[in-house]
């Protein structure tokens, strides 16, 4: 069976550096426009998300779907793409019947990958995301709590990501507020664009976007682009996102004491502690399966 991903260059390195590599799905029938536009209707409304393209790369992503509506129905959205300044995002495609046997094969060659670099063996709440943007279109300035391998099938873009756990970009903080969901906002700073690497992206080009790795993303201007990038957690990055809340419960609760919480990824052996305690706090909550 043909490989969805061609490393270029160095190996593999999940999580520890961003990467571009190729992907082999160029005209599957599942990202051509015409397919698109039925899914785009078909999803559950609440998985759909649209707004504005023309976007300050500082303003906030989870916010810009009602903070820049266009005033246009979603229809008249995906009908007028190429001239309506407007983007699209769409959460778990993969409901939709068309993209199933593509989730299928991303998500094994993903954990096929994952073994290979000894970061574990299931993917961890993996999902896909599809994007369709106007010419110029611009997705702020944002990091996520997964790791990421982003397509590209029309169009062209430039992918600017900097390095996860610089906190002269995000400061400990911040972080970890954004990962236990506090409602905080992760704010762009001027030290991000000395920091970042640009990646120009056309068609056929695929990047890894390392966990917590903030970036934004600015769309050429000569078409539509449409892209789709598969999320999950590795064993590690599981490990990461549960030491990230203890943290941020430490901070909140023992912060106004004077205690500063070790920042995570320095010290490794605290952070399987504080993940081991979350997880055995969370579980006593309810939170987990036993």
């Amino acid at each position: 069976m043909k490989r969805i991903f061609e490393s270029v260059g160095s190996p593999l390195q999940f999580d520890r550096e961003s990467f571009r590599c190729r992907h082999t799905l160029l005209g599957h029938p599942a990202l051509e426009l015409e397919n698109l536009a039925g899914v785009v209707q078909r999803l559950p409304s609440a998985n759909v998300f649209f707004s504005s393209g023309l976007v300050p790369k500082d303003a906030d992503f989870d916010r810009a779907h009602v903070d820049y509506r266009t005033g246009l129905s979603l229809k008249d959205t995906v009908e007028n793409m190429m001239t309506s300044n407007s983007y699209i995002m769409l959460r778990a495609p993969e409901q939709d019947p068309s993209f199933h046997e593509l989730y299928r094969a991303l998500l094994s060659e993903v954990e096929d990958l994952m073994r290979a670099q000894g970061v574990g063996t299931h993917a961890v709440d993996p999902m896909l995301y599809l994007f369709i943007a106007s010419p110029g279109s611009v997705t702020p300035f944002h990091l996520d709590r997964y790791s990421t391998l982003l397509m590209q099938f029309r169009g062209s873009k430039a992918v600017h990501v900097s390095k996860a756990w610089d906190e002269q970009v995000v400061p400990a903080p911040d972080l970890e507020a954004f990962v236990a969901r506090s409602g905080s906002k992760v704010s762009y700073r001027e030290t991000f664009d000395a920091t970042a690497t640009r990646y120009a992206f056309g068609p056929g080009d695929a990047l890894h976007i390392p966990f917590v790795a903030p970036h934004y993303v600015k769309n050429g201007t000569e078409d539509v682009s449409v892209s789709l990038s598969i999320i999950f957690n590795t064993r590690e990055t599981a490990r990461h996102l549960r030491a990230l809340r203890a943290n941020h419960v430490l901070r909140k609760h023992l912060g106004p004491l004077g205690y500063r919480p070790t920042p995570v990824n320095q010290f490794l052996p605290l952070d399987h502690v504080k993940s081991g305690v979350e997880r055995v706090v969370r579980r006593a909550r309810g939170l987990l399966p036993a």
